[in-house]
């Protein structure tokens, strides 16, 4: 059985404190905002983008959003095809999310169909590749990636698997596994073609199938694709090692993974802080509430100061009717968010404390 060799670092214990400190606050959060279905349809969408853009894809964040709106966009076949694989990728990883199966090679070859279906040669779609390939620097043509011959894929792929599935393995924390499979899957370099889109979807779905993906708020492939040298570089200083994939540490490529989780968690947490007013107050209202925008703004606002009259609040929100921030008001009055204080026109809304 394969065996990962790493070491936990301060680095890694760190970028690991820090994704369960954000997913705390995310998860726990009283509100959020009320468009939670709209990040999280942009942040699919920036998934999407993203990962397609990093193996090439010409199309542009805007284009890709009208793309899976279903609005025709004029560009060439492949970038398109590309796309409508990837959000079927997406689709089937959110089915598969459900299922609490073993991780599987079938698993793997079917995200890799759907990655590819209709790119290549359809004898090589969502099979091991039979065929010794190269890495090459893009501008000198210098061979900087010798992944293990054609032969030896399915037993090392089977070998990998074993060990995720082991009680061993699942004695790990969830950012750890997603992020030695996305080493390690990449560096077998199981398919001819597709490899990065299928790999990062696999580690995907096992932070989707062990709770961390988070509301599915945050697009490691947006990092990932700002930052490619960066990406890269993570992989190279593990691959300089040795060119054996098994005799190789990972720790370097680990504290890596970990922070760019830790970062784009705390992005989210950094929205979803200013209105986690109270730790209690979830447990007061039964469930997170979703907010407007003029809401959010008041609920801000009150907890910035304290307490505030409605002449105060109307400084605010400028261009809002009175009328309608009073409706505002009631409606945050009669989920238990805020109370009123006193019955005249002095009167002052606070926090609910109770």
């Amino acid at each position: 059985m394969y065996i990962p060799k790493y070491s936990i670092t301060n680095k890694i214990l760190k970028n690991i404190g820090a994704v369960e400190a954000a997913k705390e606050v995310i998860e726990n959060a009283p509100l959020v905002p009320y468009y939670e279905k709209q990040f999280r349809t942009d942040a699919i969408a920036r998934t999407i983008h993203h990962g397609t853009h990093i193996e090439g894809n010409d199309l542009s964040l805007l284009e890709t959003k009208r793309l899976l709106e279903g609005v025709e966009v004029v560009a060439h076949e492949r970038d398109i095809q590309e796309v409508i694989n990837y959000r079927n990728v997406m689709r089937f990883l959110d089915e598969l999310s459900q299922v609490k199966n073993e991780y599987d090679a079938d698993t793997i070859l079917e995200i890799h169909r759907k990655v590819v279906d209709k790119l290549v040669d359809p004898a090589k779609v969502g099979v091991f590749r039979t065929t010794q390939v190269v890495i090459k620097e893009e501008n000198t043509g210098r061979v900087i990636i010798s992944p293990p011959a054609a032969k030896d894929v399915p037993g090392l792929v089977n070998e990998f698997l074993i060990w995720l599935n082991s009680q061993e393995s699942a004695d790990l924390h969830p950012i750890l596994r997603a992020g030695i499979a996305h080493y390690v899957l990449v560096s077998i370099h199981p398919f001819v073609e597709g490899n990065g889109r299928t790999v990062r979807a696999f580690a995907n779905l096992i932070l989707m199938r062990e709770g961390y993906d988070i509301k599915r708020f945050f697009s490691l492939e947006e990092h990932f694709d700002n930052d490619l040298s960066q990406y890269y570089e993570a992989f190279a200083s593990v691959d300089r090692q040795s060119p054996n994939v098994t005799d190789r540490d990972l720790t370097p490529w680990l504290e890596y993974f970990t922070y760019v989780v830790a970062i784009e968690l705390s992005k989210i947490k950094d929205k979803v802080r200013r209105l986690s007013i109270d730790s209690k107050l979830k447990g007061k209202i039964g469930e997170q509430i979703a907010l407007s925008e003029r809401q959010m703004k008041i609920i801000e606002y009150l907890t910035e100061v304290g307490g505030a009259g409605m002449q105060d609040l109307k400084k605010q929100l400028r261009m809002v009717s009175e009328d309608t921030i009073l409706r505002d008001l009631n409606k945050l009055i009669e989920k238990g968010i805020i109370k009123k204080e006193g019955r005249t026109k002095a009167a002052m809304y606070v926090i609910s404390k109770s």
